[in-house]
């Protein structure tokens, strides 16, 4: 059975607000999150250091400062804060069966900014192949010791070309590297959907627009800053399509992904006869 990929972030994609602000950032005491964040800019602007990595030292060293340094024990519970969008609990399980019909096994990835730890102790977490986000490396004793794994804007499309050619282990970059024929790819681009959320995600989004597959850009509701964000995108040809984060059972998102199936289904089987070069 052939394979199809839906990669998507997290924050403000899956969830309503950047996985951080639920309760891991109010827990250092800060009553508006946005002020953690600017700091976080100012260190970064500062050093000319990765936002990201930012973010992360950050985090460790203000627990530090509190007296109670990160450990991934800490992390498990934050999942559980987690405001999904509606629909996100039943969406894997209707698509899933949807492209089974047509012929397809649906595979779920998440490439985020956020932190693995925190998407792990989620509802959802057992609905993606592999979990594709920032984390820490931690000692002997369990605490959080340095950033293991970064992933920023731009190394987020090198997870695309792991799906791509299913080499899925972050540490195998002999083989990722390796030439490989597009024709004989695994998991080709046109059988991949990228569904995220703003500017972060536009590398990734273009990516897989641009060699064939298809992007989604997503907003929280009408009128909002994201919607404009996702008009923004769309005007600049950076995705193909614009829809509510709404994955209930007949929103329009759910609708687009059926058809983005049967379209693929539909190049499947025009695949197939060209490669018997007869009907």
């Amino acid at each position: 059975m052939k394979k199809v990929a839906i990669m998507y972030d997290f924050d403000k994609t899956l969830c309503t607000k950047d996985m951080q602000e639920y309760s891991l950032i109010p827990s250092l005491g800060y009553e508006n999150p946005k002020d953690f964040w600017k700091e976080v800019s100012l260190l970064s602007a500062e050093n000319s250091m990765d936002a990201i990595s930012a973010y992360l030292y950050m985090l460790k060293q203000k627990f530090e400062e509190q007296g109670h340094p990160l450990k991934k024990e800490d992390f498990a519970p934050l999942g559980k804060e987690i405001v999904l969008y509606p629909g996100v609990d039943t969406w894997f399980e209707r698509i899933n069966e949807y492209g089974r019909i047509a012929g397809f096994e649906i595979e779920h990835y998440i490439i985020s900014s956020g932190m693995s730890e925190i998407i792990e102790g989620t509802s959802i977490a057992k609905q993606f192949r592999k979990i594709y986000s920032c984390r820490y490396y931690y000692g002997e004793d369990g605490t959080a010791k340095w950033p293991a794994v970064i992933v920023n804007y731009t190394t987020k499309t090198q997870y695309i070309f792991r799906i791509n050619k299913q080499v899925l282990n972050e540490n195998d970059d002999d083989r990722l590297n390796e030439y490989l024929d597009p024709k004989h790819r695994p998991l080709p681009f046109e059988r991949m959907v990228y569904i995220a959320d703003g500017l972060t995600d536009v590398p990734c989004m273009r990516l897989v627009k641009t060699y064939g597959g298809r992007s989604i850009a997503v907003y929280a509701k009408p009128e909002s800053d994201s919607m404009k964000m996702a008009r923004k995108l769309i005007d600049e040809g950076r995705v193909n399509y614009m829809v509510q984060a709404d994955y209930t059972e007949g929103s329009d998102l759910e609708n687009l992904m059926k058809m983005i199936i049967d379209h693929m289904r539909a190049d499947s089987a025009l695949e197939d006869l060209e490669g018997n070069r007869r009907l």
